[in-house]
């Protein structure tokens, strides 16, 4: 038994009801013997909500079936499961049998169990849908030599649907048939134009029962594009005797690697323009079937995507929704639910197809299904968080609808400012999503569900966003104040610390590191003279122009403490760390700070001064930042014994000495 199995009979012989998108979830996923973790990992659900949900539902199992059922015994219990079990057991529902009345029923629709929408509609079913003239203008289309067909739609709005019948339409014609699905080609596949088209033409010779050679027609000088021009026309086609219709579907996987649709894609167009004077490629009719829309500088003369015949699928109007509710065993003829459907989902066939299906499992009315449908409990509730997980991806898209679903009307291109992304091409996008539709200059949602999901999700996300902003701005703030000195806004020593460990790591046995510890001299005598508001009014000139006086890019300086100064010159030898300690001993002095005050007398110098300790040295594991700073300290200390106003340097070497 399969997971698949294990829910139809869920659905229809235990709890004669739908199963919601997340149930499903739960239920395949924990037949898999997932954890919750595992399966919110892979969804857009929380672990929580999981788990309230699937409480209720191993609830409502285990009254059904007389005996607990959790998580953990759930596949146990499923895999011994027998019909008797149950007092109520539903099998496959037919349609005399589904809700309103025989008499509505079409005489050909046969006794079957409804399938679950979202897969493509099979060319003999009687829930396809006809959106005239499409069909038979696609139908007549594929029998002209050399044409090409665009298929053109948002996601589940019937492409592979229309597809299939086209393809059946050419079986009916005796035409060879190749059916392409870019989906299934490895991303291995598109790393060069030469690997994807050779993947093109193996996989073309094994549909059409051919052996590949490759080999035989493939020249490196010529190039691949001429290589797969020659193979096409040289081998398969000379070797097929009726047309041959090649549908190439998930083309927009293509448009994911610009490098190689900028060549693949104008290759089409000249296989097209080529049946015009080449019999052999007369036999080829190629449909080309992709969901977004083409982002990528293709010159017109040169894309395919303007070639040929163009369809867009359009969205179901008001009568379709009605024809399509009555073959689903559905009499609105005489109300107006078709309407408030199509007032709800847009025509959108998925969408439609969705609200039928479980309207006709019962449980459910159109009023319940249209009140819940914008939410989270609703059965779009997993379409429309595919959609929310997309934007999240692209924020300027998010922002772009969240100006179109604010307003109940339609809004201007104009007003879709965009910083990043120019509102034209942000609205195209939507567009190909599904999301919007286009108008002139005015774009729209797509529909009621659409515009009030999205309303209230984007405002929830911009909200919580800004709440995040807000957080990493008090963070980053707190952490500047952290490691900012408060009075001169240069970094603190704990700061200077952190610095010095990154670099030596950064620069161990490579280069030269440096560091300068400045002090000034007498400062105590002139903050007692003066105050220590004129103090702190020094230390602020100071730290405004200390950096200038250092004059290298990737220095760092900080207020180590009081009224001392470090310097970290990281790739910085000797020579060029004794320059910059003479260029701050002169520097102070160009401010001309002078002892002005009576009570003070006999300094050797009448203005600030510098007592500086330079400490050098090349990172090495056997030498430690707490060393280099120690020996720097030991530096400034014989400074200031040595009449001050001067510079004392000292090499740390791998013998852990200290040389002066």
């Amino acid at each position: 038994m399969n997971a698949d199995e294990v829910l139809k009979i869920i659905e229809q012989a235990l709890l004669s009801r739908p199963l919601s998108p997340v149930e499903q979830l739960i239920l395949r996923q924990s037949w898999l013997r997932q954890s919750y973790s595992e399966i919110a990992q892979h969804s857009t659900y929380s672990n929580n909500q999981l788990k309230e949900v699937a409480s209720q539902l191993w609830s409502e199992l285990s009254k059904v079936l007389g005996q607990k059922v959790t998580k953990k015994n759930f596949p146990l219990v499923l895999s011994h499961y027998q019909p008797e079990q149950v007092a109520h057991p539903t099998m496959a529902v037919p349609w005399e049998l589904l809700p309103q009345t025989q008499a509505h029923v079409p005489a050909s629709v046969p006794q079957t169990t409804l399938e679950f929408p979202g897969a493509p509609v099979p060319p003999d079913s009687h829930l396809y849908i006809h959106r005239p003239p499409i069909e038979q203008l696609a139908c007549n289309h594929i029998s002209q030599p050399g044409c090409v067909i665009r298929i053109k739609a948002p996601r589940k709005m019937g492409k592979s649907s229309l597809l299939n019948r086209i393809m059946t339409e050419a079986r009916t014609l005796d035409y060879r048939t190749v059916s392409l699905d870019f989906q299934e080609a490895e991303e291995a596949v598109f790393a060069s134009l030469n690997k994807f088209l050779r993947w093109l033409c193996a996989n073309l010779s094994r549909c059409l029962h051919l052996s590949p050679r490759l080999d035989d027609y493939w020249d490196e000088e010529l190039g691949s594009k001429v290589s797969c021009r020659i193979y096409i026309e040289g081998y398969l086609l000379e070797r097929i005797d009726s047309p041959l219709v090649l549908a190439l579907n998930e083309v927009n996987r293509v448009f994911e690697h610009p490098q190689i649709a900028q060549d693949f894609l104008p290759m089409l167009r000249f296989w097209h323009e080529q049946a015009r004077v080449a019999e052999n490629w007369q036999k080829l009719r190629v449909l080309v079937v992709h969901t977004t829309e083409i982002y990528i500088p293709l010159k017109l003369n040169q894309s395919p995507f303007n070639v040929g015949l163009s369809i867009k699928l359009p969205p179901f109007n008001q009568e379709q929704i009605q024809e399509l509710a009555r073959r689903y065993g559905l009499d609105w003829s005489k109300n107006n639910h078709s309407q408030q459907l199509m007032a709800m989902v847009g025509g959108h066939p998925y969408l439609v197809n969705m609200a039928l299906y479980h309207l006709c499992q019962g449980g459910i009315s159109l009023e319940e299904l249209l009140q819940t449908a914008p939410t989270q409990a609703g059965i779009y509730t997993d379409h429309l968080r595919n959609h929310l997980a997309m934007l999240r991806d692209e924020p300027e898209l998010a922002l772009a609808l969240q100006q179109v679903v604010s307003q109940e009307g339609s809004i201007t291109l104009e007003t879709m400012t965009q910083r990043e992304l120019p509102s034209a091409i942000a609205a195209y996008k939507l567009e190909s999503m599904g999301l919007v539709e286009l108008e002139g200059n005015q774009v729209r949602s797509s529909c009621q569900l659409y515009r009030i999901y999205f309303r209230q999700q984007l405002q929830e996300e911009q909200e919580m966003y800004l709440r995040m902003v807000q957080l990493e701005q008090q963070k980053q703030e707190i952490q500047r104040l952290y490691n900012i000195d408060e009075l001169t806004q240069l970094p603190n020593q704990h700061y200077f610390t952190q610095y010095l460990e990154a670099e030596w790591q950064q620069h161990r046995g490579v280069q030269s590191l440096s560091v300068i510890l400045c002090n000034v001299d007498y400062f105590r005598f002139y903050n007692d003279a003066h105050g220590d508001l004129a103090g702190d009014v020094v230390l602020k000139q100071i730290a405004r122009v200390i950096r200038n006086w250092v004059n290298q890019k990737n220095a760092f300086v900080a207020r180590y403490r009081g009224d001392e100064f470090g310097v970290i010159l990281p790739q910085t030898g000797t020579k060029a760390a004794t320059e910059i300690a003479e260029n701050l001993r002169q520097g102070i002095k160009t401010l001309e700070i002078a002892y002005a005050h009576p009570r003070f007398s006999g300094f050797p110098s009448k203005v600030l001064t510098f007592s500086l300790g330079v400490a050098i040295t090349v990172p090495h594991p056997d030498i430690s930042p707490r060393m280099l700073m120690t020996a720097a300290r030991e530096a400034l200390s014989e400074s200031k014994l040595l009449e001050r106003d001067r510079i004392t340097i000292k090499f740390v070497d791998n013998d852990l000495e200290f040389r002066i």
